[in-house]
This record gives structure tokens, sequence and C-alpha cells, in this order.
């Protein structure tokens, strides 16, 4: 109202009066408006970083994933080839098929061994706590089992420190048995020969004796002295009927006889192998061995 009054001229009291009528904050809000859209303009270049960079992992995964189909197709063939040469090489020839066959005793030996391990365990702690007992109780009057009398020393003989001279002598059935099993493998034939029978001698009740008797044979035949495996299988076949190497035991007799060109009797040898124990890996290899003679076998 001041300033109407100061300014008698109409025009320029109008003037005056739009220019107070002008926003005063709209250089404010410009200045908003383009930060706004700077950080708009900000977002979307992020946004398309971040597009670029997950479309050029996401190509590098489909890359990966088609490497790895290829490699896995790969190897599917490469196993299929491998199946089909060790088919037709067990069709064929029989020192291949020997051959698989020493690689499938070689497995069952590693499980008859983890099977006697865990029979012998519990035997072996019942052994360590009767020890204990005799140690914390002994009888009166007798020398407790590791100690040495005062003035003098145990006598071998008397079965107190350092046992008896036969217990002293007598191997750790494990250790014999694996060093028989390795230098089996080793083709050392006497020496592995010497080792499993220690084992018969010393432990002819365990169930490592009837593998032990299964190796033996096994040397013999590799030896090409197919009578001596003959009689090496029939022992464990007929002492160690329950022994796991009873299947194998039974195929190396039949083609042993058939070896030595006693063609029926290997021939029978590997029928009964199929009758007694038909879901075994033994069992396939003589329906095989029979189908190469033409000796047709029903399916059970």
């Amino acid at each position: 109202m001041l300033i109407t009054h100061k300014l008698r001229n109409p025009l320029l009291a109008a003037t005056v009066f739009g220019l107070l009528l002008v926003p005063v904050p709209a250089y404010a809000a410009s200045k908003e408006i383009i930060e706004l859209q700077t950080q708009v303009q900000q977002l979307l270049d992020m946004v398309q970083r971040i597009q670029s960079t997950l479309d050029s992992r996401f190509g590098v995964l489909q890359n990966l994933a088609q490497q790895t189909a290829d490699n896995a197709n790969q190897m599917t063939a490469a196993v299929n080839a491998l199946q089909q040469k060790i088919n037709a090489q067990s069709e064929t020839s029989n020192g291949k098929l020997d051959a698989v066959s020493g690689q499938v005793q070689s497995l069952n030996d590693s499980v008859d061994e983890l099977k006697s391990r865990i029979a012998k365990l519990d035997k072996t702690v019942q052994e360590l706590q009767t020890q204990l007992q005799n140690i914390q109780s002994p009888p009166a009057g007798t020398v407790t089992p590791g100690a040495v009398p005062a003035g003098g020393s145990a006598s071998p003989a008397t079965g107190v420190p350092g046992g008896s001279p036969a217990a002293s002598q007598r191997p750790p059935l494990q250790e014999t048995f694996q060093a028989g099993v390795r230098d089996y493998n080793a083709a050392r034939y006497d020496v592995a020969a010497g080792e499993f029978q220690d084992v018969l001698h010393y432990y002819p009740l365990d169930d490592l004796a009837g593998t032990a008797q299964f190796y033996l044979g096994e040397i013999a035949y590799r030896q090409q002295n197919y009578t001596d495996a003959i009689k090496s299988y029939n022992a464990v076949l007929e002492g160690f009927s329950g022994s796991p190497k009873a299947p194998a035991a039974q195929l190396r007799k039949g083609l042993a006889l058939l070896q030595i060109n006693k063609k029926e009797a290997g021939i029978h040898e590997l029928r009964l192998l199929i009758q007694r124990h038909p879901q075994t890996p033994e069992a396939a290899q003589a329906r095989t061995k029979l189908n190469g003679f033409g000796v047709r076998i029903t399916a059970r």
C-alpha cells in the first residue's frame, strides 16, 4: 500500500506489482529439476552398466555350461568305447579275460580284508580287556605279565616276559597276508607263496586262510603249473567252502582244466559255478566262456 501510494504513475505501479507477483524461487526450482534429471541420468547409466555386466557374465556362464556339456558327452563316449573294448577283449582272448578276472579279484580281496579286520576287532578288544584284567588283578603268588622279578630276568620258556618260543616265532597275520599280496602283485611269486603258506600254517582257522590258499592256486596258475593250481583251488572249495573266494576258485579251476585240455571237466566246473553262485561276476565270466564254446546256459 505504501509503494502504490508513492508511485503515482499507474503504469509504473502495475509494473512493480507484476514484479512482486513473479515467484522468486523459480531459479531454485529449475536447479532442483536439473539435479533430478542428472541423478536420473546417472541411474540410467548405472542400470545400463549393470545390464552390460550381467549380459557379459551370462555369456560366460553359457560358454562354461556348453563346455561342461561337451566334456560330459566326450567322457560318456569314452566310457562307452572302453566298455565295448573290454567286452570284446573278454570274449576273444583268454589272457585278457584273466586280466579282467584279476582286477575283480583285487577288488574282492580288498573287501575281504576289510571284513576280516572288522571281524577281528571285537576279538582284539576282548583280548586286551582280558590282559588288562590280569595285569590289574593277578592271582596270588604269580608274576604280573610284563614284570621282571627283582634280581633276575624271566626265561622265555616260562611263558612270562618274552613268551614261549612258538609264540615269538609266530608272524603277525595281517602283515604277513598283506606282504604276500604285495609280493604277488609284484610277480615275486616264490616270496609270496612262502608268506601265504605261513598264513595257512599259523592261522589255519582264520578267514584269511582261505584267501591265502586261493592265492597259492593263482601263483601256480600264473606259472602255468595248472595241476598244482587245481589242487589249491580244490583245497579252497573243500576246506573253505564258506570263503568269499569260493566262486573265484571254482572259476579258475574250470579255466585250469581247460588249459590242460580237460574240456568236459572244465565245462562241468563252469556249470557248477553258475548254478551255485549265479549272481556273481565269476558266473558272468563263466557264461561268456561257455558261450565261446557254443554251450547254451539257461538264464536264472
